[in-house]
């Protein structure tokens, strides 16, 4: 069917589906499908009005959230359109009433539907669904050329055809494949890595001592979470080796959790073929460590007595591989791709290149460990040979910018 969805081509993204008090509000239930299909998180959001059409208990179970049409909902600390616009990347109205045309038109903000266009610093799509004398209405039409010329919004539709009472007309709300196609549009979902195989590592990994005690480090795994995610959204296999995390497997990912740097070590040419065939791209974001014990003590290590041989405690300590530079080793020509994370205190940059150029890997991502750990957001350095591109964004922004520089390596 013209519009189906793509499998996880929306993955990761937030929209907020926002119906108004139309007949046609049953069809943004299916659109509400469509979207979870192609892998978005979908908050739905309803007018009173809306809830006359359409029962809040069937978009809150199909979406699994609840459904929000209060402006003073309290699951929000703050503002709920504040709060909502924030964490949207794409607010869709469907149906859009004569009415919600209106209010937009004047920029009201008298409920949570309008006063979240209002403050959406996302797109905002729309799709009209009304009589078509309500739509060829002059009224409605200055309203329509109001927002257009505003460029705040994005109409898709209507569509001439049947209208509740058997009249046919322009003012028919589009169907939902062709609303889905244009939401995809507007976020520019790519498939540019389909039949792409991109391995992923990610988070710490960690050294054991004992049956309690380890050597590790304070990486989340958030970052190579987000390459694993977004690369998998632009249609790659994806195969993700994660240290220890308690972070959730994207959707449609193959994940393979270890433990030590030596177990990642094994996954990894697991996930790489003997000749390095089976991948096309490898993004080391996993936080390896350096030193491993020399020796492993099946029982717990009892804590020395106080005085001065207790007061001190030495661990002999071996160098673990260096993966990656493994793989810079074993590569010839230009397959897979390879992308290294250099976590630096200081010197970024230089840094940065004596990785690329040591381990012979294509790209370098760059950041201080000050802004490394722990947050969604991150402020990183793209090397290459040739440049050093600043980035300050969103990890899953960041991601995208690194898959960017892979595509077109592997085009």
């Amino acid at each position: 069917m013209p519009g189906m969805p793509d499998a996880l081509a929306l993955a990761g993204r937030t929209i907020s589906l926002c119906l108004t008090g139309g007949i046609a509000a049953y069809k943004s239930v299916y659109l509400a499908r469509l979207l979870l299909t192609a892998g978005a998180a979908v908050q739905p959001v309803m007018t009173a009005s809306a809830s006359r059409f359409v029962g809040k208990v069937t978009l809150s179970g199909l979406c699994a959230r609840p459904v929000l049409e209060d402006m003073w909902d309290s699951s929000f600390a703050g503002e709920a359109h504040v709060a909502l616009a924030e964490q949207s990347d794409l607010v869709v109205i469907a149906p859009t009433t004569a009415d919600m045309l209106a209010r937009l038109a004047q920029g009201r903000a008298d409920d949570l539907v309008a006063a979240l266009a209002l403050v959406a610093k996302s797109p905002v799509l729309i799709a009209p669904a009304m009589h078509p004398r309500m739509w060829a209405h002059p009224a409605t039409q200055r309203n329509v050329a109001t927002l257009r010329a505003d460029g705040r919004v994005r109409l898709v539709g209507p569509v001439e055809g049947p209208v509740a009472n058997g009249e046919v007309g322009l003012g028919r709300m589009s169907e939902p494949e062709a609303i889905f196609a244009a939401i995809v549009e507007a976020l520019g979902a790519r498939t540019d890595l389909a039949g792409k195989h991109v391995v992923v590592t990610a988070g710490p990994t960690v050294e054991d001592l004992d049956p309690v005690r380890f050597l590790g480090n304070r990486s989340t795994g958030k970052m190579g979470f987000a390459v694993a995610e977004a690369a998998r959204a632009r249609g790659a296999r994806v195969t993700l080796i994660a240290g220890p995390t308690a972070l959730s497997t994207p959707r449609g990912v193959d994940r393979v959790d270890v433990r030590s740097a030596l177990e990642m070590q094994s996954a990894i040419d697991a996930a790489l073929g003997p000749a390095l065939e089976r991948a096309d791209a490898l993004v080391m974001a996993a936080a390896v460590a350096d030193y491993r014990p020399a020796t492993y003590e099946p029982e717990k290590t009892k804590k020395p007595k106080a005085g001065k041989a207790g007061d001190v405690l030495s661990i002999e300590l071996l160098r673990n591989p260096d993966l990656l530079a493994g793989v810079g080793a074993r590569r010839s020509g230009g397959r897979p791709v390879l992308v290294g994370f250099a976590v630096e205190t200081r010197d970024l940059v230089d840094y940065a290149r004596r990785k690329l150029r040591d381990k012979r890997v294509d790209l370098v991502v760059g950041n201080l460990a000050t802004h490394g750990f722990g947050g969604d957001d991150d402020e990183v350095v793209i090397v290459d040979e040739a440049s050093a591109e600043p980035l300050r964004a969103s990890k899953r922004q960041i991601a995208d910018a690194l898959l960017d520089r892979i595509a077109g390596r592997l085009a």
